[in-house]
Protein backbone atom coordinates (compact mmCIF):
# COMPACT_ATOMS: atom_id res chain seq x y z
CA UNK A 1 0.00 0.00 0.00
CA UNK A 2 1.42 3.44 -0.92
CA UNK A 3 2.36 6.09 1.61
CA UNK A 4 -0.29 8.62 2.60
CA UNK A 5 0.99 12.07 1.70
CA UNK A 6 0.12 15.34 3.40
CA UNK A 7 -1.96 17.76 1.33
CA UNK A 8 0.36 20.79 1.37
CA UNK A 9 -2.34 23.38 0.62
CA UNK A 10 -4.34 22.20 3.61
CA UNK A 11 -1.26 21.97 5.83
CA UNK A 12 -0.54 25.67 5.27
CA UNK A 13 -4.08 26.73 6.23
CA UNK A 14 -5.10 24.33 9.02
CA UNK A 15 -3.52 23.70 12.43
CA UNK A 16 -3.98 20.94 14.95
CA UNK A 17 -4.22 21.99 18.59
CA UNK A 18 -2.55 20.09 21.42
CA UNK A 19 -5.88 18.42 22.20
CA UNK A 20 -6.31 17.26 18.61
CA UNK A 21 -8.85 19.89 17.54
CA UNK A 22 -8.66 21.25 14.01
CA UNK A 23 -8.25 25.05 13.88
CA UNK A 24 -8.83 27.36 10.94
CA UNK A 25 -8.48 31.09 10.25
CA UNK A 26 -11.40 33.39 9.59
CA UNK A 27 -12.03 34.81 6.13
CA UNK A 28 -12.30 38.47 5.03
CA UNK A 29 -9.10 39.44 6.84
CA UNK A 30 -7.28 40.97 3.87
CA UNK A 31 -9.93 42.49 1.60
CA UNK A 32 -11.04 46.11 2.21
CA UNK A 33 -9.32 46.33 5.58
CA UNK A 34 -9.37 50.11 5.90
CA UNK A 35 -13.19 50.10 6.01
CA UNK A 36 -13.29 47.69 8.94
CA UNK A 37 -13.13 48.72 12.57
CA UNK A 38 -10.14 47.84 14.74
CA UNK A 39 -12.33 45.50 16.79
CA UNK A 40 -13.40 43.65 13.64
CA UNK A 41 -9.80 43.29 12.47
CA UNK A 42 -8.78 41.89 15.87
CA UNK A 43 -11.52 39.28 15.65
CA UNK A 44 -10.15 38.00 12.35
CA UNK A 45 -6.89 37.04 14.10
CA UNK A 46 -8.65 34.49 16.33
CA UNK A 47 -8.75 30.88 15.19
CA UNK A 48 -11.95 28.84 15.07
CA UNK A 49 -12.42 25.14 15.64
CA UNK A 50 -13.75 23.19 12.68
CA UNK A 51 -16.94 21.17 13.11
CA UNK A 52 -16.58 17.39 13.57
CA UNK A 53 -18.04 16.78 10.12
CA UNK A 54 -15.18 18.61 8.38
CA UNK A 55 -12.50 17.77 10.95
CA UNK A 56 -12.55 14.10 10.00
CA UNK A 57 -11.84 14.87 6.33
CA UNK A 58 -9.18 17.48 7.16
CA UNK A 59 -7.32 15.06 9.41
CA UNK A 60 -7.07 12.65 6.47
CA UNK A 61 -5.49 15.41 4.38
CA UNK A 62 -3.07 16.18 7.24
CA UNK A 63 -2.00 12.55 7.49
CA UNK A 64 1.62 13.27 8.38
CA UNK A 65 0.80 15.67 11.22
CA UNK A 66 -1.55 13.36 13.16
Amino acid sequence: MPKVKTHKGTAKRIELSANGKVLRRKGMISHLRRNKSKAAKRQFIQKLTVTKKYAKNLKKLLAKKT
